[in-house]
């Protein structure tokens, strides 16, 4: 008896996440030491910080901007940070790691031409080895389902069936 691999004569294509991962260093940029008792943002005292810090050290990094206390911060200190981290990072955004791993996905899935993939049979590979966050299976979820012939998640052995058009 001939043993088949059925996974491989199939006509499934499998799309990774990973595989649309921007490489780079992320860089959680924390504000909570400029504030006055990790708390108050005095104007005056925050410009000095901004004015002074060595940006240059987040060239062609990803940063989010975010503070990791209870301080009420405006939006304009922010924006002024931006202004002196846009000359070198590659993106900026206020929020966590995650946040920032999902606005680069969206960006990279929502800039994807998937039409070669229409009527196909497409599996969403489910494990990675990169930080792939939740929302991005969600916005390729999104983005595939108008064109595929079915979807499956997981692995080609063993995957979850979320649709078949009918």
């Amino acid at each position: 008896m001939e043993i088949t691999n059925r996974v491989a004569n199939s006509k499934l294509v499998t799309i990774n996440l990973e595989d649309y991962y921007l490489d780079g260093k992320r860089v959680l940029f924390d504000i909570k030491d400029w504030l006055f008792q990790e708390l108050v943002l005095k104007e005056k005292d925050f410009r000095e910080h901004v004015k002074n810090y060595d940006w240059s050290r987040f060239k062609n990094h990803y940063v989010a901007l975010h503070c990791s206390t209870e301080a009420i911060i405006p939006g304009w200190a922010y924006l002024l940070i931006t202004v002196q981290l846009t000359p070198y990072a590659k993106k900026i955004v206020v929020g966590t790691l995650e946040d920032l791993e999902t606005i680069l996905y969206t960006e990279c899935i929502q800039n994807t031409d998937f039409s070669n993939y229409k009527n196909a049979p497409l599996i969403i590979k489910g494990c990675s080895k990169k930080p792939v966050p939740q929302n991005a299976y969600i916005l390729l979820t999104q983005k595939l389902q108008p064109i595929a012939k079915s979807l499956l998640y997981g692995e080609a052995c063993s995957s979850v069936p979320l649709y078949k058009k009918k």
